[in-house]
Order: C-alpha cells, then sequence, then structure tokens
C-alpha cells in the first residue's frame, strides 16, 4: 500500500502547488490498497501481452516517433552506451524511474501500456523544447561537443517518413553502420531530404550535426543511399512477386528484413524470373512441404512411405522422398532469420581467414610480368579481422585476371557447433523424432550449411571486405584531392611553365602574375641544340622578369630538371635567381584538347596550352585543377579497382567542398570554377555570367537573387561561399554614381534626351562590407548585433583593432554566454567572429604547403642508407606514403613507419596520414637499385 501511494505521489505533476494531504479514513485506505492491487496485476497481464504480440509480429518501420529524438543526444548515448532503438516500445517505468517521465512528452508512450484508472495523468507541459530524455525538465543535456549545453533548435518539427517502409528503422540502422548518434543521423536525413548541400551543412549546420567533418558527412549520405537502395528494389521485389502470385506473408518477412543487397539476393534468387528453381520449389511441386512440415511440429503421425509414387520422378522410392524433404527443410533452415543471426555471430567469434593462390591456368598459359606482379598473393593467408584494404584490391584484381584463386575458410568447428545448435535447440521437434527421422533431420541441417548457408556467408565476407576496402580507398582518393586542390596558391610573380619532350621538344609558356599568357615557345633541349636554346631561355627569362621555373613531371621530366639545375648551379641566368619545382602534369594534355581550352586559348596550338596549365597550376592549383575531370588528375593507385560510381561522387563532392570553401569573388572568377560552389551547376554559373556581363558587376550579395534560376534554395547553399571585393565594389559605384550625376546634369541643360538609364539599379544598390565575409546572409542581423555589442564598425572589418574588441568582450562574459546573450549558437557565434577578425582577402590554403622549389639535382646512384633528406609527398596510399626526393623515383614510407609523434601538432589532421604536397624529412632506409625501390622512414613533418 505505501508504495502504491509512493507511486501516485511521484506521477503527479511537478507544477502542482504544493498542500498538506488529508488522511484517508480506514475504509477509504482497503478501498486505495485494492484498486493499487488490481492496476498492478492488469499493467502486468497488459505488458505480457504486448510482449508476446512484438515477439510474434515483426515491426514496421514507422517516422521517428518523437521529435526530439531527432533533435536531441539522449543521456545514455553520452555515457557511450549503445543507442537505444527508435521504434522500440518502452517498458513501464519503475519506481525509482518515473520522475524521469515528467521530462517526456506524454504522447512518447506507446498506447498498449494504459495507465491504471488509479494513477493520475500527467499533465501535458507547455514547453517541450525545455525536456531531455530521461532528465528532470529543470535540467538540459550538456554534450561532449556542444559547449552551449543547449537543446538543438527545431528543424521545424516534421517527423522522418521514407518512401519505402521497412521492417526495420533507417535511423538505427544509419546509427548502427556509421557508429554516428541516432539523433544526428536523423537530422542529416532530415538535412539531406531539403537538398542541402555537404559545404553547406558541414559550415553553417554545425549544431546539428555535432560538428562532423565533411569526410564523414559523406559517409554517411553514401550509407543513407544505399539503404535506400536497398528499400527501393525489395520493395519492387515484392510487386513483383505479388503480381506473378509467388509472395507468401513468410517470403514478405524475409524481404521486409533485408538490409543489403546480398541478403536480398539470396531470399529472392529463387523466385527471379526465368530461374529454373531450386530443389527445395521441385520438392514443393511434388507435394512434400507437408511432410517437411510435419517432421518438425508432428513427427509422429509422419509417414514418409505414404509420399510414394512409383511412376513419379522424385518420388519413386523412399530415398528421393527423404531427399526432397531434406532440400525442403535446408531451404528453410538457410532463409530463417535467427539461423543465420547464430552463424554470423557464431563467425565473429572464430578465426576466418582469406586464402589466395596461383590459378593452375594462369601458371601455365599466364604472361610472367603479369604474374610476377602478384607474387605476395601466390600463397597468402590472412584473418578477414587483420587483412588490409589494399590487399584486399589486389586480390581482387589478380582474380579478376584469373592469375589467382580467392576463397575464404571456416574452419569445421563452427559447422560443428552450428549443427548441434540447430538439431538440439532452435530446431528441435516438438515431439519424439524416430531415429530415422533424427538422422534425416542432421542431413538436413549439414545440408543447408554446406549448400546454402556456406556460400551465402563467402559471399557476405567477401562483399563486406571488398565494399570496405573500396569505401576507404576513395576517401584516401578524396583526401589526396583535397590536398592537391588546397595547395597554396603562388601569386606575385611571372612563371615559365615547360612541358617536357625528347622529339617534339619542350614547349615553354611565360604566364604573368595576373595568369596573362606573355609568351609562347618550342625548344629542343635533348636533340644536340641544348647551349643554343639556352640563350633563348635566358633571353626570355630576363625580358619578362621570371626567375620561376615549373617543369612538368611526364617523359623527359628527369632529363629537363638536370638541364636547367646544371645552368642554375653555373649561375648561367645572373643576375636572376633562378628557381625551379617539378608538378604533376596528370589530366594536362586531356585539357589543352577540350572544348573548354578551346574557348579559353582559342588562338593558341594544343600542344602549348599544356605549358600554359602547367604554370598555371603553381599560380593558382584550385582554379586549375577544378577544369580537369578529378579522377584524371591522379589522386592515388588502385583507382581503376574501386566503384566508379563512388569514386566520381566523392571526387566530385571533394571539388565542391573546396571550392566552396576557399570561396570566389563573384565579379572575376571563371563560368569553370562558378559550377563548382555549393548549390549551384552549369546553367546556374552560365546565367550568373550572363547577368554579369549584361548587368556590370554584382554589388552585394542579395542580387543573386536576381539571376534567372536563383530561386530561395539555391540562394541559401551557395551565398555564404561567394565573395565580394571591396574595394573594388566601392570605385566601381563611385564612378558609376558620377556618371550618372553627369548624365542628370546634360539631361537637364537638354543635351541629352530623357532616356531611362540601365545604371539606375546600381545607385539603389549599397555594398555589404559582410558580404566579403564567410558569415552566411541569414546570420547578418546577428552579426550586427554583435558588433554593436563590442562597439565595432563593419567598415572595420579584418583590422587589428576589431581582434582586440572582440578578446575583450569574449574574455569578459565568454562564447557561451556572449552567445546566449545574442540568442544564438556558439558554432554561429565562433563563424561570425571568425568572419569579422580575418584579414581582407583571407585565403584557408595560406595554411597549407606550396610547391617545393629547388636549385640543384640527386641522382639515385648518390642515394646512401642512412642519409637524410628532405622531400615533398607526391601521393598517399592504404599502405604507405610516396614522397619526391628528387632522384626521379618516389621512395615508399610504410604506412607503421609514420606515427602521431611524427606528425606535426600545429597542423589540423583529418586523419593520421600525410597528403600530397607536405614537405617532410625523411632517412634512407633501403635502396633497391635492379628495381628501382626507395624504401624511407619518416623523421618528422617540415
Amino acid at each position: 500500500s505505501s508504495e502504491s501511494e509512493e507511486e501516485e505521489e511521484e506521477w503527479e505533476p511537478k507544477s502542482k502547488i504544493a498542500r498538506r494531504p488529508r488522511l484517508p479514513t480506514k475504509t477509504e485506505a482497503k478501498t486505495k490498497k485494492a484498486a493499487a492491487s488490481r492496476s498492478t496485476v492488469a499493467r502486468k497481464m497488459v505488458k505480457k501481452v504486448a510482449i508476446k504480440e512484438e515477439m510474434d509480429v515483426s515491426l514496421p518501420i514507422a517516422p521517428v516517433e518523437d521529435i526530439k529524438m531527432q533533435l536531441l543526444k539522449p543521456k545514455e548515448e553520452n555515457a557511450g552506451t549503445k543507442p537505444r532503438s527508435l521504434n522500440r516500445t518502452p517498458e513501464v517505468p519503475k519506481k525509482m524511474e518515473i520522475n524521469s517521465f515528467q521530462g517526456r512528452n506524454q504522447n512518447s508512450l506507446v498506447s498498449d501500456e494504459k495507465p491504471s484508472t488509479s494513477v493520475p495523468v500527467v499533465k501535458q507541459e507547455k514547453c517541450e523544447e525545455e525536456f531531455a530524455f530521461d532528465e528532470p525538465p529543470s535540467k538540459k543535456i550538456k554534450l561532449n561537443a556542444c559547449p552551449e549545453g543547449k537543446p538543438i533548435k527545431n528543424l521545424g518539427g516534421k517527423k522522418i517518413k521514407e518512401e519505402f517502409e521497412m521492417n526495420w528503422d533507417i535511423v538505427q540502422a544509419l546509427s548502427e553502420i556509421t557508429n554516428i548518434e541516432p539523433w544526428v543521423c536523423a537530422n542529416l536525413i532530415w538535412l539531406f531530404q531539403e537538398e542541402n548541400t555537404i559545404p553547406f551543412i558541414a559550415r553553417y549546420r554545425k549544431e546539428l550535426i555535432n560538428n562532423l567533418e565533411a569526410d564523414t558527412l559523406r559517409e554517411v549520405q553514401h550509407a543513407l543511399e544505399e539503404l535506400r537502395t536497398v528499400a527501393k528494389k525489395t520493395h519492387a521485389m515484392i510487386q513483383k512477386l505479388k503480381k506473378e502470385g509467388k509472395l507468401s506473408s513468410c517470403l514478405l518477412k524475409g524481404l521486409l528484413n533485408c538490409r543489403t543487397l546480398e541478403e536480398l539476393d539470396h531470399v529472392s534468387a529463387p523466385y527471379k524470373t526465368g530461374s529454373k528453381g531450386t530443389k527445395a520449389q521441385r520438392a514443393k511441386q511434388l507435394g512434400l512441404e507437408p511432410a517437411a512440415l510435419s517432421l518438425l511440429q508432428n513427427p509422429v503421425e509422419l509417414n514418409l512411405f505414404s509420399y510414394i509414387r512409383p511412376n513419379t520422378k522424385g518420388l519413386a522410392n523412399i530415398q528421393e522422398v527423404e531427399a526432397g524433404v531434406q532440400h525442403i527443410l535446408a531451404d528453410i533452415f538457410a532463409k530463417d532469420k535467427d539461423t543465420l543471426d547464430f552463424i554470423r555471430k557464431l563467425c565473429q567469434q572464430r578465426y576466418i581467414s582469406i586464402q589466395s593462390t596461383l590459378a593452375k591456368v594462369s601458371s601455365k598459359n599466364g604472361n610472367e610480368k603479369d604474374i610476377d606482379k602478384f607474387q605476395l598473393y601466390h600463397e597468402f593467408s590472412c584473418n578477414i579481422k587483420n587483412i588490409q584494404h589494399h590487399q584486399i584490391l589486389a586480390i581482387n584484381r589478380g582474380e579478376n585476371l584469373k592469375i589467382l584463386t580467392v576463397k575464404v575458410n571456416i574452419p569445421d568447428g563452427v559447422k560443428n557447433e552450428f549443427c548441434w545448435w540447430c538439431v538440439n535447440e532452435r530446431w528441435r521437434p516438438k515431439q519424439f523424432l524416430k531415429p530415422e527421422f533424427m538422422r534425416l533431420l542432421r542431413s538436413s541441417v549439414e545440408d543447408a550449411y554446406k549448400r546454402l548457408i556456406y556460400p551465402l556467408l563467402c559471399r557476405e565476407f567477401r562483399s563486406k571486405l571488398t565494399s570496405d576496402a573500396e569505401k576507404e580507398s576513395v576517401m584516401m582518393f578524396g583526401r589526396n584531392l583535397r590536398q592537391l586542390l588546397l595547395t597554396s596558391p603562388v601569386r606575385g610573380r611571372a612563371l615559365m611553365g615547360v612541358d617536357p619532350g625528347y622529339k617534339h621538344g619542350c614547349k615553354l609558356a611565360i604566364i604573368s602574375p595576373t595568369s596573362q599568357i606573355l609568351h609562347t615557345d618550342i625548344v629542343y633541349l635533348h636533340s644536340g641544340q641544348g647551349f643554343r636554346e639556352a640563350e633563348k631561355i635566358k633571353r626570355l627569362l630576363l625580358q619578362y622578369n621570371c626567375s620561376t621555373v615549373v617543369i612538368g613531371n611526364g617523359t623527359a621530366c628527369r632529363e629537363t630538371e638536370a638541364y636547367f639545375a646544371d645552368l642554375i648551379m653555373k649561375k648561367y641566368f645572373a643576375p636572376l635567381d633562378v628557381v625551379y619545382c617539378i608538378v604533376s602534369e596528370a589530366g594536362a594534355s586531356i585539357y589543352s584538347v577540350s572544348p573548354e581550352a578551346s574557348k579559353e586559348m582559342p588562338d593558341l596550338d594544343p600542344n602549348l596550352r599544356s605549358a600554359v596549365s602547367i604554370a598555371r597550376r603553381v599560380q593558382d592549383p584550385l582554379a586549375e585543377l577544378v577544369k580537369i575531370e578529378p579522377k584524371h588528375i591522379g589522386v592515388g593507385m588502385y583507382q581503376h579497382d574501386v566503384s566508379q560510381t563512388l569514386l566520381k561522387a566523392t571526387l566530385d563532392s571533394v571539388v565542391e567542398e573546396c571550392v566552396s570553401f576557399v570561396g570566389v569573388d563573384i565579379n572575376i572568377c571563371s563560368e569553370i570554377l562558378l559550377r563548382h560552389i555549393a548549390g549551384l551547376n552549369t546553367n546556374r554559373a552560365k546565367n550568373i555570367i550572363e547577368w554579369r556581363e549584361k548587368n556590370g558587376p554584382f554589388i552585394n550579395r542579395e542580387q543573386l537573387k536576381e539571376v534567372k534560376g536563383l530561386g530561395p534554395k539555391t540562394f541559401q547553399q551557395c551565398a555564404g561561399f561567394i565573395r565580394f571585393n571591396q574595394e573594388y565594389i566601392k570605385t566601381f559605384c563611385s564612378n558609376k554614381k558620377n556618371e550618372l550625376g553627369s548624365r542628370a546634369l546634360l539631361t537637364k541643360a537638354g543635351v541629352l534626351g530623357k532616356k531611362k538609364s540601365k545604371l539606375t539599379s546600381c545607385a539603389s544598390q549599397q555594398p555589404n562590407p559582410l558580404d566579403q565575409t564567410c558569415i552566411h546572409p541569414e546570420s547578418y542581423n546577428i552579426a550586427m548585433r554583435f558588433l554593436s555589442l563590442i562597439g565595432g564598425n563593419a567598415n572595420d572589418i579584418g583590422k587589428s583593432d576589431m581582434q582586440q574588441k572582440v578578446n575583450v568582450v569574449i574574455q569578459k562574459e565568454g562564447l557561451e554566454g556572449t552567445a546566449k546573450r545574442l540568442n544564438t549558437t556558439v558554432h554561429t557565434l565562433q563563424l561570425i567572429i571568425d568572419g569579422l577578425t580575418q584579414p581582407e582577402g583571407y585565403d584557408i590554403r595560406t595554411d597549407f604547403d606550396k610547391p617545393d622549389f629547388k636549385r640543384s639535382i640527386v641522382c639515385f646512384e648518390d642515394l646512401s642508407i642512412g642519409a637524410v633528406l628532405t622531400g615533398k609527398v607526391e601521393n598517399a596510399t592504404p599502405f604507405g606514403v610516396f614522397v619526391d626526393i628528387g632522384v626521379g623515383k618516389a621512395g615508399l614510407i610504410p604506412v607503421r613507419n609514420i606515427t602521431e609523434a611524427k606528425l606535426s601538432k600545429v597542423k589540423k589532421r583529418r586523419s593520421l596520414g600525410l597528403g600530397p604536397g607536405e614537405r617532410v624529412e625523411v632517412k634512407v632506409l633501403n635502396v633497391d637499385i635492379p628495381r628501382l625501390r626507395i624504401t624511407l622512414d619518416l623523421i618528422r613533418v617540415l
């Protein structure tokens, strides 16, 4: 009785005014006690029924049941425990947990468990956003990565609803695949549904995604697309089978439980059109399914001899009847979810290996050169948990070339334990089995494992290993591409680009500091005319005051480098202090014959265009490399062994991310660069350029709304990444204002007719100093209030006194306190502070490495073990990093030699690894002259 009374007091709303309770009479106490006991029994019975129904019926997917799950991070997730399922039926709260329910939405309680009438109904609180799971209403959840401790802002109250419903919750499934909290996954699903781009989400919606990096967002997006593909194909298969009359309730349940394409293929394979049918299907057509089910449910009444039909194939004798029953049972076992879950869990606990051997056919007929490439994998075996991604890709390539034979080894112990579990637990008959039936049951289990389950497991293991290897390799390619695109530009100097060659000569191009083509020529350095051509090169360098030579790394690169290094060492170009660097020319030849190059350099020979491209790759790498399809830039090895669709999508996304984060000046950028801004495409970029040519330069970001095809959503996505040079805009507006004033005076004097000027709109447009920053227009109001708070002026953006004013306020109130005062999040405030304090013309690429300029050359034969050299990272792979140390052949730093202690602590890194363009100090560990291989050890990052 006391416990029941305490429960009632606990359930009373806290908002009620406390008053002294009236003491009940003896009669009231007895009545209350009896009602409480009936209530307890009723709740227990309802709970048992609900649990039984939940066990018998698989729940279909439902939209997220509570918006708070989308917006808030539950407490138990902070503690590192396993995230709670979003569509799971909550249990009736225990006595000590009742307080926590007062912070929940009452609607989140499942209707199957109705409270007793003796328990007062909890009041629906008005302000739901003040609540959090398992917390009293007066507290707010503190997030590890969200120091402001505020609930994430509401996404509009919209629930996630998928087009194709399955028996699993897409939020929970996405969380399990990506290992990201469900509330973040729910927010991301909503953001992607609203067609938000990854750069926009990563920069302007950090509070909704727990400050995730762009790489992680791409992984989540890809996993979400895979889940939706499975759901879409599942429902297409269901409709097809339903139309053909093959769909049963059991098959429907099995299809809706599929989470991967491999599972879907396994379940639906026997029912596909054109299939001759499985052994189980043929046995069912002979009428043996009742016998198989009877063996499991009612074996006492089973008589297999009654199924014998001497004139029917498959039923001619008892052996054929038993074989048919065995095939049906094996099919039932192999498609049972609990059985497959058990064998998968069992495999996770055992040593499963992948083995590759030299194929017999290839050893006789194969090319010896190709066979030697896979020498490491002729007798190779490794645990699937420890195998490296590059090893999987190499094994797959060898198998596709029919050089290697690959198999997955599952120990016999797994089979023995699985068969025992099936016979004695999962598929144990409900009644006593005769010895011959028990033998048939064991044979069926063994047949199911050997013929159906083992091949399925092998396919799943191979598919999972390949998928993981492809994803990791593609992410590595993306990191390499980002490092190349964000290479620090070399501005303010003239450059000579050299495209090396033998017979057809070396193509030269000199460009100005503003990227204008000053001169092009062809010199023949390697045909006995080197001394005479040196005079021409010297004359050109002196004429255009050019002291930097950029050499492409293609054919004759080593000879051309030696030629220039020899002249530099002899001080041939004095008084110029000439230096040179080597740059990748991957894709330059493809671009030189493209329509874009013809439009950009119509009067230039395609052979000379490549020299111009090589020079511009040093002057502004991002602007030049975006002209080339990303896969032609040479971002890594194995790029032809991975999914080309995934590779293209990832690399295009990385290009969009880099261009957006660097930003573009809307009034001078090219159409090619503009189309890679988040939210824009080819047509929208073309419309922007046409508007600019017709109406003159843009004055502010608001004018973008006047461009055809740029609606509110497009403007939201791209506006924060577009920049305006304020000095140029102010000069332009001042000149136009004077011009309009002169026109007005002349018109008034009658010299000019009263013709409406096309430029009158410019007078009404005013430049906005915030347009030169990374602050999004949606935050301009907050930025102006912050400027007012610190006593600053928008015209002082980027100046030193702005930084001082910001520091005074932040040191006084703190970042969190200031954000609360401005009614915004810490992430938004930090972005505003960065935009106001960064100097004018700030470029994030200044934090990245510049090309490595040299004056001398080192030969391969000059290397000695133990020598310490400096070099530049050329490429990164899953097994190591290739470094150009200036000997014509890149050396390899194995991945085991790259440790966190050796990496720079100052530079922010996305992963434990090095990227193209980084300068490093290395030590030579081994030099293999016959194979031209150099092994290096990383000393430090410069």
